[in-house]
């Protein structure tokens, strides 16, 4: 027998095309009959689902509450730190706290309950658990491409589909209103607490220092050590003069004599003077003593430093203890709606166009193979390995 060469593309062509001309009923009906019934199905048969979304705003914490005390956390690296951990004012804990919600199982059966899905599902189980997942299944909570946060229900009625988008954006918007408040309320004790704290420790503080100054007569260090140096320098020029004076008298009339007598005690009653102020006797009129002076202008810039702290810390605690009792007792909106749900009639299954597309692919190939299969059995030769094959099945389905 004569080889045959390798089949050109032309002529591989036209044979496939003889051979489907050669059962074109077959092919035909290969290629109509799925055809129709994938119609019919997608038609008829398969209930058509839509869907409905709504993108909201992740929360930011830049106005909200506790703004105030974040950034002063922030700008303190220490005590702030720990203060900042403790109330947790960050965006990304905001926004876990939305994820957490609207994928919570709370929220869910809130759904479930309120739109009677057991039985709009028709769900048979008898386990909450699955009737669960039954329902996640038609939910999505993710972000979109620009990063903010998509709702999406999807059902066989565009109608409650919708509305189950605004009932689970209502219900999270509530819960997560109850957080804030909440947060707020924890936040408002524990800012109160350390109020009531401060205000002890300021008060104590401010008892001690009024003690401190009226013990030790020291009331304004710059005034009265500018007032001590100044009435010390006249006293030690007033000596000075004194003393010239008693000299010359001594040398003029003697020691004997009624002014040098004078000028003698005048002298002894300045250098009294002196002596005792450099020791401290009149700290009662306000003159404080050289010696002591450094010891207790520390003490005193110690106590006016740890007063200032704390009358700023007061302030900052009284002003935000204030923020959060206001925070506590209003609801506002916080999830910002930017695309709200809407009864969208569009279905997203199935899709009749590619189905129907992709059936009439599959069933043509399927009849091509088919039709060129049916040749080849047709013209090979009664005596080949293929022709004793086939006869084989044939008697294996006979005697079935």
């Amino acid at each position: 027998m004569e080889e045959q060469g390798e089949l050109t593309f032309m002529e591989l062509m036209l044979r496939m095309v003889n051979n489907i001309l050669a059962h074109l009923k077959l092919c035909v009906a290969i290629v109509v009959v799925p055809t129709l019934l994938v119609f019919v199905l997608v038609m008829w048969v398969l209930q058509p689902v839509y869907r409905a979304s709504a993108i909201i705003t992740p929360p930011s914490n830049d106005g909200s509450i506790g703004s105030g005390i974040s950034n002063f956390i922030k700008s303190d690296k220490s005590a702030g730190g720990m203060l900042g951990s403790l109330l947790n004012f960050s965006a990304q804990n905001e926004t876990d706290v939305v994820w957490t919600i609207f994928n919570s199982w709370e929220l869910h059966f809130q759904v479930i309950e309120h739109f009677d899905l057991v039985k709009h599902y028709k769900f048979k189980g008898k386990f909450a658990a699955d009737m669960l997942k039954e329902f996640r299944k038609n939910f999505v909570f993710d972000y979109n491409d620009e990063n903010m946060f998509e709702v999406s229900i999807e059902d066989e009625d565009y109608h409650l589909a919708a509305e189950i988008v605004d009932f689970m954006l209502d219900k999270a918007d509530s819960a997560y209103n109850a957080y804030k408040t909440a947060q707020a309320r924890q936040s408002r004790i524990y800012l109160q607490q350390r109020l009531d704290s401060c205000t002890k420790e300021l008060n104590k503080l401010l008892k001690k220092f009024a003690k401190f100054q009226a013990d030790n007569n020291f009331y304004d260090p710059d005034i009265q050590m500018e007032s001590t140096i100044k009435y010390l320098s006249e006293l030690q020029t007033k000596r000075e003069d004194l003393s010239l004076e008693m000299e010359y008298e001594k040398e003029d009339r003697g020691e004997g004599s009624k002014r040098y007598d004078q000028l003698h005690k005048r002298y002894e009653g300045v250098n009294k003077a002196l002596t005792g102020t450099l020791s401290g006797k009149n700290k009662e009129v306000g003159i404080v003593s050289l010696k002591k002076s450094p010891e207790l202008a520390a003490e005193y810039m110690q106590y006016k430093a740890e007063i200032k702290v704390l009358e700023a810390m007061y302030q900052m605690l009284m002003a935000q203890s204030e923020e959060m009792r206001l925070a506590e007792t209003k609801m506002l909106k916080n999830l910002h709606i930017l695309e709200p749900p809407w009864e969208n009639d569009k279905k997203v299954f199935p899709k009749r166009g590619i189905m129907l597309v992709f059936t009439v692919m599959i069933s043509s190939l399927l009849a091509l193979v088919v039709c060129t299969l049916l040749e080849k059995i047709k013209n090979e030769p009664k005596g080949s390995v293929l022709t004793q094959e086939i006869n084989k099945l044939k008697s294996a389905i006979r005697h079935r």
